[in-house]
Parts: C-alpha cells; structure tokens; sequence
C-alpha cells in the first residue's frame, strides 16, 4: 500500500491560564501497512470545542486529561479511503473521535458509520444533528423540565450549543426566549435569525440589570454555558420552582485564581430552585429520540445554523484560541480535506 501520513495536533505543555501556540505542537506521522480490522480515514472537518480546555488540565473532571504528547482528542468527521473491513468500505462517511488531524489509521471500532443527508454538509454532524444538538436537548428537557410557555434564559447564545437551545426551546413551546451574547452584531443575530425574543451584549456591562429588563415576568429555565456574572443573574431573577441546567462555565477557565460564587445563593432555598449540572455521557440514551425530531425540523426548514470554519489543519489551535476569545458565530470548526 501507499504510504500513509497524518499531520497531529499534540499538547505540549499544560496550560496556565489562557494557552498559547506553545502549548501545542505539530507531529508528522507515517502509519504502517494497514492490519485485519482497521481502516484509514481523510477527515473533512474536525471539532473545536470549550471542554477541550478542562482536558488540557490534569485537574478532576468527568473525562481524562490529555496526557502529554496526546493528539487533542475530539469529535470529527471523515470519508475511509482504505479498509480492511467489508462493513466499513472506501467512501463511507464516518463520525469520531481521533480530533485534531487530517488522516487516521485505528481499529475500525473506532468509528461509526454515519449516512449522508441530501442537501446539508457533513460538518453538521459535528454539531446542531450532533453533540451539540443533543446536548442542547438534553439541558432543556430532561434536566431543566422546559414546560410550555416556560421564559427560557441562556447564556452565551451565539455559541453551537445556545443557537441550538434557543430554537429547540421554541419548538417544544417556551413562551420566551432571552439570550446573552458579546457583540451587538451577535445580539442581532440571535433576534433575527434565531428566534430569540430578547438578547443582550453582557459585554456592555450590567448583567443582572440587562436581564431584570428583558424578562420583567422573571425565569423559570436558565441553561448556563458560562457561570459567574451570568449565573448570578439567573438567580436574581429566577421565578419560584426556577430550574437551571449548568452546561458549561466558560468564564472561569482560564482562571489561574479561586473565582468567588455567586452572592446571591440563599435563592436557591428562598425560591426553591433547581440547578443540575450535567454531561451527555448519563444521557446518550436520549440520542434517537433527539435525531428523530432534530430530522424532522430540519424537513420542515425549520432550523438555522452557522458556522465559523478555518481552514488546514495547521489552523486548529488558532482556532481553538479564537473560540476561547468568543470570536465565533456558532459552532467552531476546522476544514481539514476534500468534502
């Protein structure tokens, strides 16, 4: 066969604070022949994504850290060009998560099988018909209890997962949708093309006034993709019986610090909230019930996404970098191949 090469993305050191380049290397690596039950794959595009950075540390979490001299491990999509096995043959398109590189050579139950839908990219799979979808379904629905005519307030909006929380909570019926994003071309994004009801930029300052006045009935779902501030709001304006789900804390990090709670805690018992903390590995069970319907509101054009691609896979940590800064509309990918 002809000699296989894949270009590696590897963390070279653990971060402090916010990474840099120098965090992360690139490695050239020349496979051997291909043996009984393995498969190559070309990617089309791999995954940039905020727990990447929780991984980058060697801190307690719901996933192993990269170890040093790791490939970033993380969700990709590409087409096998050799295989071994007759289930996988050359051009199936398949989902993974061998992450940052532009070819791959594993065992084939390392990939799953995925079938194309007419009409929409591949890189889609990576996102709002994937994790991203699923995970927004997931915070709505089994953890938050979303009911119909619910005020649904999600932090960071204008990302992969709160583009999908906002129209999936219009679908199943919320009364009012309010997002927070960090630009006033992101607020706009998210009224005009979302469906959010209300947006604000959180980078103008006064969170909890900014939510006081576009929920002036209060919340009753909070779906959290970045905590502090944010979260601090929520439970400022939170109605009676008010359900958070904690997604993600993006604006800690980078912390090299303790960062304080919130300051207005007692709500939670005052109130009689609820706030669960969540990741799709308890939750995966969900996944057909979520494609089914994710299918049908996509027929029915009733979903809208964007996507934020750079190009090479030379370009994954500047990518991963930017995404960290909020430079991203929607989800963040890398293109690494041919379609």
């Amino acid at each position: 066969m002809a000699e296989f090469r894949s270009t590696q993305i590897r963390l070279a050191a653990r971060p402090t604070g916010w990474p840099t380049h120098d965090d992360f290397e690139t490695v050239e690596v020349v496979h051997p022949d291909l043996a009984p039950g393995q498969v190559r794959v070309r990617n089309a595009f791999v995954s940039v994504d905020p727990y990447m950075r929780g991984r980058m540390s060697d801190a307690r979490s719901y996933v192993a850290p990269y170890g040093i001299g790791d490939t970033i491990a993380g969700g990709a999509i590409g087409r096998v060009v050799e295989s071994t096995v007759d289930e996988m043959p050359v051009g199936a398109v398949v989902l993974h998560q061998h992450g940052w590189t532009d070819t791959v050579q594993d065992e084939a139950a390392t990939f799953r099988v995925v079938p194309e839908i007419p009409g929409l990219p591949l890189s889609l799979r990576l996102h709002i018909l994937g994790m991203t979808g699923l995970t927004a379904y997931v915070g709505l629905t089994a953890i938050a209890g979303m009911k119909e005519g619910d005020t649904v307030f999600v932090s960071g909006a204008a990302g992969a997962v709160g583009t999908a929380v906002g129209q999936i909570a219009k679908l199943l019926g919320a009364g009012r949708v309010i997002g927070s994003a960090g630009s006033a071309e992101k607020v706009a994004l998210l009224t005009d093309k979302y469906g959010y009801d209300a947006a604000f930029d959180y980078k103008s300052g006064d969170v909890r006034g900014q939510l006081a006045a576009a929920a002036p009935e209060g919340v009753d779902v909070f779906f959290d993709n970045v905590g502090g501030d944010h979260l601090e709001a929520a439970l400022a304006e939170f109605n009676d019986g008010g359900r958070a789900a904690l997604c993600g804390a993006i604006s800690v990090y980078n912390s090299t610090e303790s960062v304080p709670g919130p300051g207005n805690m007692s709500n939670i018992i005052t109130r009689g909230l609820t706030l669960q903390g969540f990741t799709l590995g308890s939750w995966l069970h969900l996944a057909p019930e979520f494609q089914e319907k994710m299918t049908a509101w996509f027929a029915e054009g009733r979903i809208a996404y964007d996507e934020t691609v750079y190009e090479g896979i030379d370009r994954a940590v500047h990518a991963f970098l930017d995404m960290m800064r909020g430079v991203n509309t929607g989800k963040m990918l890398v293109r690494v191949g041919e379609v």
